[in-house]
């Protein structure tokens, strides 16, 4: 793996200027490896989640507030168990990648559950154990590709995993969408195929992805209180701040491929291809940003994405229905997570030493993963109360509220 070089430096914005004579190093086999588990996995994972807004609502009858209960589970639970796997992954110097991997077989072991699950509360048992292991996994995973290369290259290096993370999002929907089709009992056709997935993942991860950490094991073992004090760095304490109050008025997935569907009268056999466009976007675009990120700046370019997500809102409460809707809304989708996801750990990996690298990305993480939580549970209880309507203009207003705070406190000259 390569270590990071201190020559060089970081402007204003996140951009990081390489030193003078540096050669540019390509990407490394770390963060190919680990993108081909992220990969399989999300193949895995994209298809219970393109068919699971459609199981619970219609499948099972869940109301709009207990399918935001349910999707708040899916996305934020993991902000509860990733402070626990960044420090895990810290602690010893090389066990990234066993808590990674603790964390994608505890996934892959849910998936057949949701065989017997049919009611709201074992499925939120399984769905928050599914995301107990996606939190075990995510900052382990992240510090790996963070220490692999120099600074000025890791928004390209996280780009071309988040590039690889969607080929397998892009593919999960439309097997998802083929097994629905030829089957009679297409749901749990889906669950069961998902479980053979999952376990392939788990199987590259063991067998093809470095053990290493990439940097020297540290004197002292980190502690998790070493690990919060992080914040008391302006920098990373910003950064956090920022996921924080954007992720609050960042609606789920899920919620908006059903204000989609409504709005189109998309039929429900055509549900499941509807995140295809979104990680198609996103699978274009991923390496483009980061790289974007690392010449420009990662501030810019983060805002910028939330800017693409405060269109698609607004996309969806307009007026036009034309027959580019549906494109334009899933491309804009794309681009708000090509432009945010892996250019935030990167922006975050600059704050944050190597010994706690695993945990001060966790921490990142947590704040973003809460407020998305608290988010699908607002939306859901607004939606169920006033509309779908009413509880996306909230959720724009929001947005834009957050947006325009940040743009004012964007950073300067970083540490």
């Amino acid at each position: 793996m390569y270590v990071a070089d201190s020559r060089a430096s970081t402007s204003a914005h996140g951009a990081v200027r390489p030193s003078a004579g540096r050669r540019r190093a390509a990407v490394a086999p770390t963060v190919l490896a680990l993108g081909t588990v992220s990969l399989v996995t999300d193949v895995s994972s994209e298809m219970v989640t393109a068919v699971l807004p459609l199981y619970l609502v219609t499948g099972l009858g869940l109301s709009p507030l207990g399918f935001g209960l349910l999707d708040g589970v899916y996305n934020g639970f993991s902000a509860l168990v990733r402070l626990v796997g960044g420090h895990l992954a810290d602690r010893g110097g090389g066990r990234h990648k066993w808590v990674a991997g603790l964390g994608y077989g505890i996934s892959a072991v849910c998936k057949p559950l949701l065989l017997v699950a049919h009611t709201l509360t074992p499925i939120g048992l399984v769905l928050a154990a599914d995301r107990t292991g996606k939190g075990l996994r995510t900052a382990p995973r992240d510090a790996l590709i963070s220490l692999s290369g120099p600074p000025e290259t890791r928004g390209r290096a996280f780009g071309v995993h988040r590039a690889m993370d969607t080929a397998g999002a892009l593919l999960g929907p439309l097997v998802a969408f083929l097994i629905l089709r030829a089957t009679v009992d297409g749901y749990d056709a889906v669950f069961t195929v998902s479980s053979c997935v999952a376990v392939l993942g788990v199987l590259v991860l063991v067998l093809f992805v470095p053990g290493g950490r990439g940097g020297a094991v540290p004197a002292e073992r980190p502690t998790l209180p070493a690990a919060l004090a992080l914040l008391r760095r302006r920098d990373l304490r910003r950064i956090t701040v920022w996921a924080l109050l954007l992720g609050l008025a960042t609606v789920s997935d899920s919620f908006v491929y059903l204000l989609l569907q409504r709005r189109l009268g998309v039929p429900d056999r055509w549900f499941a291809l509807l995140p295809l466009g979104t990680a198609a976007a996103f699978l274009l675009l991923a390496v483009v940003l980061g790289r974007l990120a690392d010449r420009v700046g990662r501030w810019t370019v983060f805002l910028a994405g939330h800017g693409a997500l405060l269109v698609v809102y607004a996309l969806l409460l307009g007026p036009w229905h034309g027959t580019a809707l549906p494109f334009l809304v899933l491309a804009l989708h794309g681009t708000f997570y090509a432009a945010t996801d892996g250019v935030l750990m990167a922006a975050a990996s600059d704050s944050v030493p190597e010994a706690l690298r695993s945990s001060g990305l966790a921490v990142v993480q947590t704040g973003q993963a809460l407020t998305r939580f608290a988010c699908s549970l607002l939306f859901g209880a607004a939606w169920t109360v006033w509309g779908d309507r009413t509880a996306l203009a909230g959720a724009a207003v929001a947005l834009a509220g957050c947006a325009v705070f940040c743009l004012l406190s964007r950073p300067g000259r970083t540490a």
